[in-house]
C-alpha cells in the first residue's frame, strides 16, 4: 500500500476498542470509520493487515508551539507535523505563541491560516490567544474558528504575547461567558520571594528555586476564583507541581467546570538527574524532585489529572545557552512532538497503566478539551478514521537521524523507550509508515463551530 493513498480497511489482533483489546477489521469509508467488524464478519477485500500490532485512535495533542509564520527556524508546520505524523500524533492543537504575529486577533489567525495552507501533514486546529486590550477580538476570533484561548499570567518569553492581569481577565471572562469556549492559563504567578539567594546559573538547583510551586499555587488560587465567578470552562496548561491538586479538586467540587494538563516531562524527566550546564532540560514551569513527580502520576491514576500533552515547545540550539550552560539566561521549552506516545508508556506501563488509558489521556481527553471530540479521539463509527499502529512492547533509542523537529536539540537525546509507532492514519490516508511519509501533506485545517 503506497503512502499518501486511501486505506480501505485495516486488519489487526489488537484494536483498542473502548476498554477492550481484541482483533477486529476497521472499515473506512470517506475518510471516516465505517464499520469495525469481527474477522469472520469482514467480507473480503484490500486490507492493510497490521498482525498483532496495536491499532488505537491517532493522538491529539492540544500543546504545540509550531511558531510559523515568524520563527520558523525554530520550527513550522512542516517539520512539526512530520514530527507529529512519525509519532502517531494525527491532530495538533497549535497555540498562539510563538508565531510572528500571535494569534490574538482575527487578522493574525487568518494569517496563520494562510501560512499553514498546504504544510501540515496532520490535521490542524488553532488556539486564540488573551492579552491585555483584545477582549472584543476573542468572540470574532470564535466565530473564525479557534478552539479556545490562552493567556499567561507571568512573562510569556516573548514581548509581543504579554501577560494579562486581574482586570484582564475580568474583561475576557466576560466575553466568554455563554459561549461554550475555554481560556487556558499558563498558571504561575510572580511571588515576592523571601530569600534571594544568587546560586550557580549552570547548577539546574539554582533555575529550580527561582520558580517555586507557590508560584503554581497561588496563580491557580486566582483561576479557581474566577472560574467558579463567571462558569467559564477553564483549563491549567503544564502543571508541574503536585501542591495545587487540592486546590484543583475543592473548586471542581463546588462547581467549577475546570480541567487540567501535564506533559510527558514532569512525568519522565527528574530533578535530581539534570547535569549541570544541560539547558535542554529547561522550560517554565519547571521539571520538580521525584517525589513530586510519583504525585503526579497518582494523581494521574485517580483522575485528578484529566490529559497529558507535549508542550513542544522549540527553539534554536543557541538560544538554550548550551556554550555556558546558564538556566537563567537559556529559552525555557522542551521539544518532543515525536516521542508523546513512547515516553508515556514506558512510564506508565510500569505503573499499571493500561492501552485504555493511554488513548483516553492522550487522545479522548485532548480531543474533548479542543472541542473536537465529535470527530476526533475515538475508534467509532462515523468518527475521522484518524489511527495509530504501534508495537508497545518493542523498543528504540532515540537518535538524533530520526528526529522529525527543525531543531533536533531534546533532553531524550539517546533515552531507550519502549513503543514503536509503525503506521500513521489520517482520515483514511496513509500518511507515514516506518520512517518514510506520504510525498504530500494531507492535512486539513480544523476551525471550531460553536
Amino acid at each position: 500500500m503506497e503512502l499518501g493513498s486511501s486505506v480501505g480497511a485495516v486488519r489487526s489482533k489488537r484494536v483498542l476498542l473502548g476498554d477492550q483489546v481484541r482483533p477486529a477489521v476497521i472499515m473506512i469509508k470517506d475518510g471516516k470509520i465505517h464499520q469495525i467488524l469481527s474477522d469472520s464478519d469482514f467480507p473480503g477485500g484490500e486490507v492493510m493487515d497490521v498482525g498483532d500490532s496495536v491499532v488505537m485512535p491517532g493522538i491529539v495533542d492540544c500543546h504545540v508551539h509550531v511558531n510559523e509564520p515568524g520563527r520558523v527556524s525554530w520550527e513550522g508546520f512542516w517539520t512539526a507535523t512530520r514530527a507529529a505524523a512519525a509519532g502517531g500524533v494525527t491532530t495538533i492543537v497549535d497555540m498562539p505563541l510563538n508565531s510572528l504575529p500571535p494569534t490574538t486577533t482575527v487578522g493574525n489567525f487568518h494569517e496563520k491560516r494562510l501560512e499553514a495552507a498546504g504544510k501540515c501533514f496532520v490535521d490542524t486546529a488553532f488556539w486564540g490567544g488573551v492579552i491585555p486590550g483584545n477582549h472584543l477580538e476573542l468572540r470574532p476570533m470564535i466565530q473564525a474558528g479557534v478552539a479556545g484561548f490562552k493567556c499567561f499570567l507571568i512573562h510569556s518569553g516573548v514581548e509581543e504575547f504579554p501577560h494579562v492581569t486581574e482586570r484582564d481577565l475580568h474583561a475576557a471572562m466576560a466575553q466568554l461567558q455563554g459561549t461554550g469556549s475555554v481560556l487556558l492559563f499558563h498558571a504561575e504567578v510572580d511571588v515576592q520571594q523571601t530569600t534571594q539567594e544568587d546560586g550557580d546559573p549552570r547548577q539546574y538547583s539554582t533555575f529550580l528555586q527561582s520558580r517555586p510551586d507557590v508560584m503554581e499555587m497561588e496563580a491557580i488560587r486566582t483561576i479557581t476564583a474566577l472560574c467558579l465567578q463567571y462558569q467559564v470552562r477553564c483549563h491549567i496548561v503544564h502543571l508541574s507541581s503536585a501542591k495545587p491538586l487540592e486546590l484543583i479538586q475543592e473548586a471542581r467540587q463546588a462547581g467549577a467546570p475546570l480541567t487540567v494538563e501535564t506533559t510527558h516531562h514532569y512525568l519522565s524527566l527528574c530533578a535530581e538527574d539534570i547535569p549541570a550546564g544541560a539547558t535542554q532540560f529547561k522550560c517554565c514551569p519547571p521539571i520538580r524532585g521525584s517525589v513530586n513527580q510519583e504525585q503526579l502520576w497518582s494523581a494521574l491514576k485517580a483522575g485528578q489529572i484529566d490529559m497529558v500533552v507535549s508542550d513542544h515547545s522549540p527553539c534554536t540550539p543557541d538560544l538554550k545557552k548550551l556554550v555556558n550552560g546558564d538556566f537563567t539566561e537559556a529559552w525555557g521549552g522542551i521539544s518532543s512532538l515525536q516521542f508523546g506516545l513512547p515516553l508515556f508508556w514506558s512510564s506508565a506501563s510500569k505503573r499499571g497503566f493500561q492501552l485504555s488509558d493511554v488513548a483516553r489521556l492522550l487522545s479522548l481527553q485532548t480531543a474533548r478539551l479542543s472541542r473536537l471530540d465529535d470527530r476526533k479521539g475515538s475508534l467509532a463509527p462515523g468518527y475521522d478514521a484518524d489511527l495509530v499502529v504501534w508495537d508497545p512492547e518493542k523498543e528504540f533509542e532515540i537518535k538524533e537521524a530520526s528526529i522529525h523537529h527543525k531543531n533536533k536539540l531534546t533532553p531524550y537525546l539517546g533515552l531507550t523507550l519502549r513503543g514503536v509507532v509503525c503506521a500513521t492514519i489520517v482520515r483514511g490516508h496513509l500518511v507515514y509508515r516506518e520512517g518514510s511519509f506520504c510525498p504530500e501533506p494531507l492535512g486539513t485545517h480544523l476551525l471550531i463551530q460553536l
